[in-house]
């Protein structure tokens, strides 16, 4: 996909330290410490839904990956879902539309996949008014570490709104 001068191409198509480094860039290097780093703990990025943004140079302007996590029911199943993020864009061009332009081509292929339900840790504002996230479902969930509330969202059918835990989608061996 080309806008203007982005071309968004897979982020497999990158070379991994190139994105590590926007990465610690954008979110410092303390980022695995995180929450959302537990949560995903142990997983690798779903491919078909997961994107880089790229000049006209190749240069990397921005990335978005997806996980494979579940909820995992205080009284029941697991249930599978796809944590959308980290969304790192170049700081020195942060507000420029890149990020929005990689969440809704995540979005658009996800749809199109029939994707299990999505699930990110972010501003409900911002996700609501231009995605559709809300925290209306995720009141009982739980994370493995410090989250504000508020910011537990999730965008598709069947959003499980039961008590759980948050994790990996298969138990990482301690």
């Amino acid at each position: 996909m080309k806008t203007a001068s982005i071309t968004i191409v897979p982020i497999r198509d990158i070379d991994a330290s190139t994105v590590e480094h926007l990465l610690d860039r954008a979110f410092g290097a303390d980022r695995h410490l995180r929450t959302a780093y537990r949560i995903r703990e142990g997983m690798a990025a779903i491919a078909e839904l997961s994107f880089a943004a790229i000049d006209p140079n190749g240069r990397l302007l921005g990335t978005i990956q997806c996980w494979p996590i579940a909820l995992h029911l205080d009284n029941g199943p697991s249930v599978p879902m796809v944590m959308v993020g980290p969304i790192a864009v170049e700081p020195t061009l942060q507000r420029a539309g890149i990020g929005k332009l990689l969440t809704r081509t995540t979005l658009g292929a996800a749809d199109a996949s029939g994707s299990d339900p999505l699930m990110l840790i972010g501003d409900p504002e911002y996700y609501g008014r231009f995605f559709g996230f809300t925290a209306e479902a995720t009141h009982a969930w739980q994370a493995p570490g410090p989250v504000e509330r508020h910011r537990l969202l999730a965008r598709g059918a069947n959003i499980p709104a039961l008590p759980g835990m948050l994790g990996p989608r298969v138990a990482v061996a301690a």
